[in-house]
């Protein structure tokens, strides 16, 4: 017996004696009179046992088996689980490993083996955090990270929005760097998945906002339009659809998708590690399943009497709409120049000196719309015409470098 327990076992026997009251026996051991008529009881039918606590001697029922715990630091040692911090890989060892474990248990597992939690705990500026929106769907916050997602020393541009009101993630893609296409592609995400956010909140970059150091021009066609200001293709879509745009002041101002990258950072990279994802393709096929898996834990649940997002009018081609327009007037012979290079209209019901809309997109190269009818485009002198791959699809290198500048250009190029 221990010093507690034979104190215990004093002061029960002074009660039972008469030389000590339940009020005075209560108030030597801390407990209530009621557990003191308990303990009276216990000892005078089954003696100093009673006073001993029952589990001694005895295993514990959660102690963890040496053979198991050596798994366990071995899994945490490998490539695949190194980046995890512990918190994500009790998560993990659970959904791939089934072993099934608490977090004191592995956090105790782990430090005996010297093993620490690579999520650093530093100092950080505070910042006042900007209350939530009311509803999911009032705005978007929307960024772009470099990271080396895949370990090899090399970073790649993760593209997302993320709502403001749920923490949702609505849309994720993957580019060699920050440019309109990654952005048009989780647009593209968020009308099909979610549908149309009142109002987006980006950074200051060229994808977004024209360079208030440059002077634009509005040319004619603009004016005659209604059009009173400069707009990237990217804030043409959003007026389209009717999605106010204003940019952020800062990182903080935008704190929830700063947080997010944080968290992908470290949850994001691992689970590339455990599925063998080691390219842009595999990452992008990845992250629609990925993205459903993080607001299934994460998002704050929403109704739909509790939303702002406005369903997609059928009427609206996604594949019409996420592209560059670039306005022009056929000569009489149907040819019109984009950067130098000449093309034509494939089509006679398209007349000289037409103004048509050039229609520009990643995977559907060049096409012209004219009178709501979409007609083919060719090139017509040799920087148009020489042909190229892109995607298994051949290009002219006219088109080719037209996607390249337009979709793939660096979004924090000035």
């Amino acid at each position: 017996m221990n010093d507690e327990e034979l104190k215990k076992l004093h002061v029960i026997n002074c009660a039972l004696e008469g030389r000590l009251t339940v009020s005075q026996a209560a108030n030597a051991l801390g407990l209530s009179e009621r557990r003191i008529k308990q303990l009276k009881k216990e000892v005078k039918e089954r003696g100093v046992q009673s006073i001993i606590h029952g589990n001694r001697g005895r295993k514990p029922v959660h102690t963890i088996d040496s053979k198991l715990a050596q798994r366990i630091v071995e899994l945490k040692n490998s490539y695949a689980y190194q980046e995890a911090n512990f918190l994500h890989f009790q998560e993990l060892l659970e959904e791939y490993e089934g072993i099934k474990i608490s977090y004191s248990a592995l956090y105790d597992i782990l430090r005996k083996a010297n093993i620490k939690s690579p999520k650093k705990h530093r100092k950080t500026k505070k910042h006042h955090r900007r209350k939530r929106k009311a509803s999911a769907g009032m705005m978007l916050q929307a960024d772009g990270t470099p990271h080396d997602w895949f370990g090899i020393g090399k970073k790649y541009a993760l593209h997302g929005f993320i709502d403001d009101a749920t923490g949702s993630i609505t849309g994720l893609y993957m580019c060699e760097n920050e440019c309109l296409l990654g952005y048009l592609e989780v647009t593209r995400q968020t009308l099909k998945n979610f549908g149309i956010p009142l109002s987006l909140y980006p950074d200051k970059y060229s994808v977004f906002f024209p360079n208030p150091t440059k002077k634009y021009d509005l040319t004619i066609d603009e004016q005659l339009r209604g059009v009173t200001k400069a707009v990237t293709q990217f804030g043409r879509i959003m007026d389209e659809l009717g999605i106010e745009m204003f940019p952020a002041s800062s990182p903080q101002a935008k704190g929830r998708i700063e947080r997010l990258w944080e968290t992908l950072q470290s949850r994001l990279v691992t689970e590339f590690r455990i599925h063998n994802i080691t390219t842009i393709e595999q990452a992008n096929k990845f992250l629609p399943g990925y993205i459903k898996k993080y607001n299934k834990k994460f998002a704050i649940p929403v109704s739909d009497q509790n939303t702002s997002f406005l369903p997609l009018p059928e009427n609206i081609n996604l594949n019409t709409l996420l592209c560059v327009k670039i306005e022009r007037t056929t000569d009489n012979a149907g040819v019109f120049s984009i950067n130098n290079c000449k093309f034509s209209v494939d089509s006679r019901e398209v007349p000289p000196k037409a103004k048509i809309t050039v229609l520009i997109s990643k995977n559907g190269g060049m096409k012209a719309l004219y009178k709501g009818k979409l007609f083919k485009v060719s090139g017509v002198d040799y920087a148009a015409n020489e042909d190229t791959m892109q995607n298994g699809k051949v290009l002219t290198k006219g088109i080719k470098q037209l996607i390249d500048e337009y979709f793939f250009k660096n979004a924090k190029a000035a």
